[in-house]
């Protein structure tokens, strides 16, 4: 076990250094159906901090993500009329992505509705009420502080042993690097289970798609919105599901030479291809996995 005066080195150099990031691996705890509390699942997300600023991502989704977007780009450089994306094994359960940018801490969450992708400015900072108590998590000292965001009470425990006001998704101001933190509902948990430095993560390549092809999010532009306009996307989103699906056959299926192609299979193993079949099928899919998501990360945000 490294001492911590030596990893504290190990991280201002590569810093210094530029052209390696700090890692950090948070194991995340969190309960998506406040119905079933003893269905507790988890997932290693990565807060990669340089001197520039910081990514907030999981683990699983960049990685299949990566393999996901090589395989189209292979696919697209190979022509052909048909364009077959497979499901990953391990996809990955959180989906979202947090972008920090130092000295000032502009923060973005990045976040995904339907086919598309919303860059979300975050216009509240957290405003700690740091307390005296400490305690020892893993091999650091640290001490607590509360603050309220997103929808939830929050306390985390912070340490001066890694000198980086940053922390997992939005968190960020404390005098030092957010070690665990959690909700007062017990429902969300992040904490610190191991560093490393790594070369510099390609987290923001952008794939050049042709204009007629779009999968799923994949490729073309962020929408930049605030949290105002993004809560009115998700609240279309869940009256409607399908509505982005619906307009994308429509348009291309005006287009000569195009068309788009829906397939989905229900539960009994049978592939549904009718327009009219499909698009129910992803409704009541979509709905009842809402039903059983219904305790987020921020409640504000999709409330």
């Amino acid at each position: 076990m490294k001492s911590k005066s030596t990893i504290l080195f190990f991280l201002l150099l590569g810093i210094m250094a530029g052209a390696q990031v700090n890692r950090f691996f948070y194991e995340y705890k969190f309960i998506p159906d406040s119905d079933h509390k003893e269905e507790v699942k988890k997932e290693m997300m990565l807060l990669d901090i340089d001197k520039n600023g910081s990514h907030y991502y999981s683990q699983d989704t960049f990685v299949a993500d990566s393999i996901g977007r090589a395989e189209l780009e292979k696919q697209l450089k190979a022509g052909g009329g048909n364009i077959s994306v497979n499901k990953r094994e391990k996809p990955g359960q959180v989906s979202y992505k947090v972008s920090k940018s130092y000295p000032d801490f502009k923060t973005y969450l990045f976040r995904k509705i339907s086919m598309d992708n919303y860059k979300i400015r975050e216009d509240k900072k957290p405003e700690w009420k740091i307390l005296p108590e400490k305690q020892k998590i893993g091999e650091y000292n640290t001490q607590k502080a509360t603050a309220s965001l997103g929808g939830r009470e929050w306390t985390a425990w912070f340490s001066t042993d890694i000198p980086f006001q940053d922390g997992p998704y939005i968190f960020y101001g404390l005098p030092g690097l957010i070690i665990k933190l959690e909700d007062s509902t017990g429902s969300h948990t992040m904490i610190l289970v191991g560093n490393k430095t790594v070369k510099t993560p390609d987290t923001e390549k952008e794939m050049q798609m042709p204009e007629n092809v779009k999968v799923l999010g994949l490729g073309g532009k962020d929408i930049e919105v605030s949290k105002d306009q993004f809560k009115k996307a998700w609240k279309a989103y869940v009256n409607d599901p399908t509505k982005n699906m619906r307009e994308l056959m429509m348009k291309n299926g005006g287009e000569s030479g195009n068309r788009v192609v829906f397939k989905v299979k229900t539960a009994d193993g049978k592939e549904i291809s009718d327009p009219n079949q499909v698009f129910r099928e992803m409704e009541k899919r979509t709905k009842e996995m809402l039903q059983k998501d219904n305790n987020p990360i921020e409640p504000d945000l999709v409330n």
